[in-house]
């Protein structure tokens, strides 16, 4: 799940109240590696300024002996850059972090004021579906962009139609029964199909896209 979240262009970054040499052993066992400078405790945290902190930050992928107050600045700092941050917890003391985070996701055995805090919650506890939540939504938004797509390029033909016979004073070419024929009955069914297409084979492969990136882009 390590290896798709970073092929996907997704950060991941382990955040734990435990001592330094344990956050390294569960970093390693889920396969975060990382070099011993990209581990930073809480009370180093404390010692650099928001400034040094935002520098840095890129390069740590672990922090041991945080505290609810770090966790806070973690994620404040991320979404200053710019970055859609997704927080998972479990406890009383994740629920601040949990509500300021873009999405708040919360352990299903976790605490009722953590899940009172998230947006979704895992049943069961696996990050596993996080990263099939990400390729879900991803897979969503291709589909509507493709629907959007097709029934855009109808209805221009169909206006380019229109608008060429008035401006040449021709009569009409479709009448208004027959403009809801191709849209209800012939394009509906087709619109249906895109909104259902399989998943692309590379779609845990792109870079995410920034939040303020268009449903429609130039490329479509």
């Amino acid at each position: 799940a390590i290896k798709i979240c970073r092929e996907a262009g997704m950060r991941p970054i382990l955040v734990t109240g435990d001592h330094k040499l344990t956050a390294k052993a569960i970093a390693a066992e889920i396969g975060l590696k990382t070099k011993e400078e990209n581990i930073i405790e809480g009370k180093d945290l404390d010692k650099l300024s928001d400034e040094e902190f935002e520098r840095k930050v890129k390069n740590i992928e672990v922090y041991a002996r945080a505290e609810p107050r770090h966790k806070l600045r973690i994620i404040e700092t991320w979404q200053q850059k710019g970055e859609v941050v997704a927080m998972t917890g479990d406890g009383i003391n994740d629920a601040p972090a949990l509500k300021k985070a873009n999405i708040g996701v919360a352990l299903g055995s976790g605490t009722d004021v953590a899940k009172e805090a998230s947006d979704l919650i895992l049943l069961p506890d696996s990050f596993n579906i996080i990263v099939a939540a990400v390729e879900e939504g991803r897979a969503i938004i291709d589909n509507i962009r493709k629907v959007i797509t097709y029934l855009l390029s109808d209805s221009f033909t169909e206006i380019i139609l229109i608008a060429t016979s008035l401006f040449l004073g021709f009569p009409l070419p479709i009448v208004a029964v027959q403009i809801l024929w191709v849209n209800l009955i012939e394009d509906g069914p087709l619109g249906l199909c895109l909104a259902f297409e399989p998943k692309e084979k590379d779609l845990m492969k792109r870079k995410p896209q920034g939040q303020d990136v268009p449903l429609l882009t130039r490329d479509l």
